[in-house]
């Protein structure tokens, strides 16, 4: 009896256990998804806000809003390229690395762009922005490199795939449009029906035929139903 009693316990040891495992997991997988709902929301609010101060404020403030804004939208474009492709990729890794480089150069140039918004002086906004659309235009044109080249990685991966596929697929089916029969010669490909009589064409035949239709069918008695009138008997006068 001691010896059932101690089963149970540890059973329902193990099953509390297992409990709070899944709940914390649960509970950890749903905290991520938050945090990454609310990152994307985040983005998305900035992104259209940039927009509107890139058209609606005129000078150099407008233009400093569009360069982080290009900034942004080139940087997250890389990398969904980038994060897209296999990950035994050996080469794709590399590309991975050097984004990551690049990436500590965007968030510098993102920083200072998100600071210079909100700069009241003019005159050093219009002085400091040859140098911020260099820095911007060198970022960009290198993550558009990276994301480009990777997109034709994937672009030629997948043309080789199809060829040997195709190429495959042809040897398949020569081999099904070619067979031997017992003897060994080569059977047609579409073998003409054996003829026949009828007598063998019953014995081969595997469903029931339908009965033929008579040339006359003979009119079938018509149910009555309660609710009908009876017929009036015909006038003989």
């Amino acid at each position: 009896m001691e010896a059932v009693i101690t089963v149970f316990a540890v059973l329902f040891v193990l099953l509390v256990v297992l409990g709070t495992y899944a709940t914390v997991k649960a509970v950890t997988a749903a905290k991520r998804s938050v945090d990454r709902t609310i990152a994307q929301g985040r983005r998305t609010v900035e992104d259209h806000t940039l927009r509107a101060k890139s058209l609606t404020r005129p000078g150099p403030a407008g233009e400093i809003a569009q360069l982080r804004l290009t900034l942004r939208t080139s940087m997250r474009a890389t990398q969904d390229a980038l994060h897209a492709g296999p990950a035994e990729d050996a080469s794709l890794k590399e590309s991975l690395g050097l984004f990551e480089r690049l990436s500590v150069h965007g968030r510098e140039l993102d920083v200072v762009l998100k600071h210079l918004e909100s700069e009241p002086d003019r005159a050093t906004l219009t002085a400091r922005l040859p140098e911020l659309r260099t820095r911007t235009e060198r970022i960009t044109a290198s993550a558009d490199s990276l994301r480009w080249a990777a997109r034709d990685r994937a672009s030629r991966f997948a043309e080789d795939d199809l060829d040997a596929l195709s190429s495959q697929i042809d040897i398949e089916a020569g081999a099904l449009r070619h067979w031997t029969d017992a003897t060994g010669r080569a059977s047609a490909p579409w073998p003409e029906a054996p003829a026949g009589t009828d007598e063998a064409a019953d014995r081969r035949q595997t469903w029931p035929r339908e009965p033929e239709a008579q040339a006359i069918t003979p009119p079938a008695a018509r149910p009555a139903y309660p609710w009908q009138k009876k017929p009036r008997p015909e006038s003989t006068a």
